[in-house]
């Protein structure tokens, strides 16, 4: 569109088709792309444009096709708020259903995990009678994630069993009751039914719906049956990882049931768990990143007593193998590597590990372990010359690496120092309450940095990065509209 002499139905028309057959060929449903390009025809209509208007510069200012589809995902993808939202020191109630094998007792654990990390009492109740080990199962993971459990070896009557420990972890001022229920192999009237009377002994304030991700076509039937028995109010989708089009189908299907997807499970593990928020979902899904999330989960890692001097560090440039080694450290501490850098832009290759998840992890703590073997003064010198010959042959020894593997420690240093020295000048120690550890007072230069080179491209180089930050004011409000892409404010 840039490259474009004259600007007309023509040449919109092929900016159009282009995006149409990379949907097409990503295997979104025709339908979607069809509609998608209706949408955006209405946005720019070309015949509406007064003779004289500088047609490129409205189109750049009204429409770019990026944020456009980014727009409609959104639109499509929206499942809205659930029904009922959670408060501290105020008792809630929330049962799972599902079917059999869909990870809902796993899910369960990671709710409560999730919702003690923020300041919640949580408590755990297995309901379920059917499964063999269901109770053992919630046991193990309650004990794990060191959250008060009930349950019953002798009890078959899970109705009983519901009921029991409702009140007995309301006398015990729990403020987060999760009763997790039984599943079947497949929709039966034995399950809708018991499912109806542990509502009726229970009252729950939310009912979530737990559906597997593979599950495909029956999504829309299973949320629609059991939204049909028992009123459901949220979904939870799991086993998601590295499944991104099946969600977006299955969350497609289940926006039809006005029940909002809440949750995704990524994983096995207590921390493979996450809030699905559409605009941050559909940002990673096109390549744009999001570094909301991502400086989230570092300032999530590092401690408050830690990040003000890590950030001020970071903001002067000074990125020394001791801050590598302490954002390595808290990193290992967050989740599974690939999904942390998953959150990146597609552009920002420098910072992503090279490899598989295990061989990532391996990597790293390889790393650590020379870095261990390293003197105060190594650690903390910013300077990559620092480290010769002599020093470099004795940590090898110190800590039994081979040459080769220091330097290439050496190496990935100098890199992270590199892309981390493009952040300098506009990092910020967070206020309270503030998400972004990124300043918004940044120039067109700085500006540019932290844009992917082909949105760079598409506000038309920096000249017209530097006429649009005129036109709009200041960088604040630039990244605000950044923001209504997908978290790229952060």
């Amino acid at each position: 569109m840039n490259n474009e002499t004259v600007i007309d139905e023509k040449a919109l028309n092929d900016c159009l088709d282009e995006i149409t057959r990379a949907l097409l060929k990503a295997d979104v449903h025709f339908d979607l792309v069809k509609n998608l390009k209706i949408n955006i025809k209405k946005i720019v209509n070309l015949d509406d444009l007064a003779a004289g208007h500088n047609k490129r510069r409205i189109i750049q200012q009204r429409f770019s096709p990026c944020r456009a589809i980014f727009n409609e995902l959104c639109k499509m993808l929206d499942t809205g708020k659930p029904s009922f939202m959670l408060k501290k020191r105020k008792t809630s109630v929330i049962m799972f259903v599902g079917l059999q094998g869909s990870g809902k007792t796993t899910s369960c654990t990671k709710y409560a995990h999730y919702h003690q990390k923020k300041g919640f009492k949580p408590a755990l109740v297995c309901a379920d009678t059917f499964r063999a080990g269901a109770f053992d199962q919630l046991k193990q993971n309650a004990t794990k994630a060191k959250i008060p459990f009930y349950g019953s070896y002798m009890e078959s009557d899970p109705v009983k069993i519901a009921a029991e420990g409702v009140e007995r972890f309301k006398k015990e001022n729990c403020d987060l009751i999760i009763v997790d229920t039984s599943g079947r192999h497949q929709q039966e009237a034995s399950l809708f039914e018991e499912m109806r009377q542990l509502a009726e002994s229970t009252k729950p304030d939310l009912v979530i719906f737990v559906m597997d991700s593979s599950i495909g076509q029956a999504a829309f039937s299973q949320a629609q049956a059991f939204n049909r028995s028992i009123s459901v109010g949220a979904i939870i989708v799991t086993k998601t990882e590295g499944a991104a089009k099946e969600v977006v189908r299955l969350v497609r299907k289940v926006v039809a049931t006005k029940s909002p997807v809440i949750f995704l499970g990524t994983g096995e593990h207590m921390y493979d768990f996450e809030v699905f928020n559409v605009k941050p979902f559909v940002s990673r899904l096109l390549g744009i990143g999001d570094w909301s999330g991502f400086m989230e989960k570092i300032q999530d890692a590092v401690p408050m007593d830690q990040l003000s001097e890590l950030l001020q560090k970071l903001s002067e440039g000074k990125f020394s193998l001791r801050i590598m080694y302490q954002l390595y450290e808290n990193l290992l501490n967050v989740g599974p590597i690939s999904q942390i850098f998953a959150m990146l832009p597609v552009n920002s290759a420098e910072l992503k590990p090279k490899g598989d998840e295990k061989e990532s992890w391996f990597k790293i703590k390889r790393y650590m372990t020379m870095m261990d073997s390293m003197t105060n003064e190594e650690l903390d010198s910013t300077d990559p010359k620092f480290m010769n010959e002599s020093r470099v042959v004795r940590v090898a020894r110190g800590s039994g690496r081979q040459l080769r593997d220091v330097m290439e420690m050496l190496e990935e240093y100098k890199r992270q120092a590199k892309v981390w020295g493009k952040m300098k000048g506009f990092l910020k120690i967070p206020k309270k309450g503030e998400k972004s550890a990124l300043s918004r007072n940044m120039n067109p230069q700085q500006m540019s940095k932290v844009l992917p080179p082909q949105m760079l491209k598409q506000f038309g180089g920096m000249g017209g990065l530097q006429k649009i930050m005129k036109q709009m004011g200041s960088s604040e409000d630039m990244m605000g509209m950044l923001g209504n892409m997908g978290g790229m404010d952060q």
